[in-house]
């Protein structure tokens, strides 16, 4: 199987058109739209914080769903041949602050100095917080986010971090919470990475599982156990580190009006398992450029027109910083969507 192709609609650079794109944020959205500006003529240069790019293709999604050769082949081949200009380790800030992710970070640049050099910006920069729920004991060590988590273990095998700096799970104890693919890959990782014992707790059944039930199930295959009407109550730690969690049953509500069921919790039913680490995997929200004076919803999200322009005149966003956590085919659907109006707003064909 050949490389990624985020150029996919011209084989060789055009003739230029004199205009200038920054992208920030090297992730599906960004790539994809870069892919295609470059095949209608436009300089690009990307900025990204991670030490190359790919976003969370490279740096999230583990290995068995998306080869890295296939990754890398396709951002080279915009490097190589269409002279797509990479920042990689630089982050693009309006104030200081740090963010899951920022590990790499060598340059910051402001985000002001981009609007004014460039004829056009695009904001790719995805989905990098992650969701904590405020429970007792979150702060012991040995409670990570499942990005954080997985960010690691891919920054080794793509040799960027030392596997020392992977959290050590060989013959431990792991505890997932959350069942979408996060949650999913971070057992599988863990599995992979030699855990005596993973375990999964999702608040409703199977049959709601987001990762859907073929996944939970080849978990349980591998020897994952899987808790399913369970939520975290807290977080039992000895001399500062995670030893158990306490989790509560819970049984489903009555459908309401949107069709979903609550899990409601039992009284007097809770119980205690021990672990050494708790992942949790209950979502992400979208991270724009720190201070940005753009408009965004109350999730986070950038809002964007129909030609997916933010509030700031020729600033537009894309991905999953614009729609929230969504699959790298979305993404890349939304970054060329986006790339399609910026050209069109670029050369004044007004709509």
């Amino acid at each position: 199987m050949n490389g990624m192709r985020f150029a996919f609609l011209c084989r060789e650079k055009p003739n230029p058109t004199g205009k200038k794109v920054a992208i920030i944020g090297a992730g599906p959205a960004g790539l994809s739209a870069a892919g295609y500006l470059v095949c209608h003529g436009h300089e690009v240069h990307v900025y990204d914080k991670l030490p190359e790019p790919g976003g969370l293709m490279l740096f999230g999604i583990p290995e068995f769903r998306i080869p890295i050769y296939r990754v890398r082949e396709g951002y080279k081949e915009l490097e190589n041949v269409f002279e797509v200009k990479f920042y990689p380790n630089t982050k693009v800030s309006f104030e200081e602050g740090e963010e899951e992710g920022d590990d790499f970070v060598k340059n910051v640049v402001n985000f002001d100095e981009l609007v004014q050099n460039y004829d056009a910006v695009l904001i790719a920069t995805g989905t990098w917080k992650s969701s904590i729920p405020n429970i007792e004991g979150v702060e012991l060590e040995g409670v990570y986010p499942a990005l954080g988590y997985l960010f690691r273990i891919k920054s080794a095998k793509l040799g960027h971090l030392s596997w020392d700096e992977v959290v050590p799970v060989e013959g431990k104890r792991v505890m997932v919470i959350g069942a979408g693919h996060t949650a999913v890959d971070a057992a599988m990782e863990s599995l992979l990475l030699g855990a005596e014992k993973v375990y999964m707790s999702y608040r409703r059944t199977i049959k709601e599982a987001p990762a859907g039930a073929y996944e939970i199930n080849l978990l349980q295959k591998r020897g994952v156990k899987w808790l399913e009407l369970t939520v975290p109550v807290r977080i039992i730690g000895e001399n500062g580190k995670v030893r158990a969690i306490e989790l509560q049953k819970c049984k489903l509500s009555e459908p309401d009006e949107t069709g979903r069921r609550r899990p409601i919790p039992i009284e007097g039913s809770n119980f205690q398992i021990d672990v050494d680490y708790v992942i949790f995997a209950v979502g992400q929200s979208p991270t724009p450029p720190k201070g940005a004076e753009i408009a965004i919803d109350n999730k986070g999200r950038i809002l964007v027109d129909s030609r997916h322009m933010t509030s700031i005149e020729g600033v537009f966003a894309a991905g999953d910083v614009v729609t929230g956590p969504s699959k790298v085919g979305r993404a890349v659907l939304d970054g060329l969507l986006a790339a399609e109006s910026m050209h069109h707003w670029l050369m004044e064909v007004r709509k």
